[in-house]
């Protein structure tokens, strides 16, 4: 389970791949042996068994399934460290709230502490 190597480290049977983003790389240095990381929605399960460098980790399957490209990653026992608004975010919501009218809601994706919502809050 890791961070792709270049644009040809497909998923394929026996490894799991993400594009290289901030996100991404906080997700896979946040974890650590025993950490259990949750695949599309907690569908499947993996759990880590050794940290293998700062992009790569090795895991084994709690449950598995048909593993299909672009599905979420939760990682339930740890705090990523990284921004939950990201600067399209910021700008997003900055465009939302000059509409007219302005739009009613705006919610935030994983948010881990009451500091990721108040960042949206203080734009508002």
């Amino acid at each position: 389970f890791g961070i792709c190597k270049d644009d040809n480290d497909n998923i394929r049977p026996g490894r799991i791949t993400m594009k290289s983003t901030v996100e991404q790389r906080a997700l896979i240095k946040a974890c650590k042996p025993d950490t259990t990381l949750l695949i599309e929605d907690g569908i499947m399960e993996v759990k880590v068994i050794e940290k293998c460098s700062e992009t790569e980790l090795r895991v084994q399957v709690v449950r598995g399934g048909k593993l299909k490209a672009r599905k979420g990653v939760n990682v339930p026992d740890c705090e990523i460290d990284c921004a939950a608004l990201t600067d399209k975010d910021i700008e997003d919501a900055e465009y939302l709230l000059q509409l007219d009218p302005p739009c009613e809601y705006i919610c935030v994706s994983f948010a881990q502490k009451g500091q990721d919502l108040q960042e949206l809050i203080d734009i508002m």
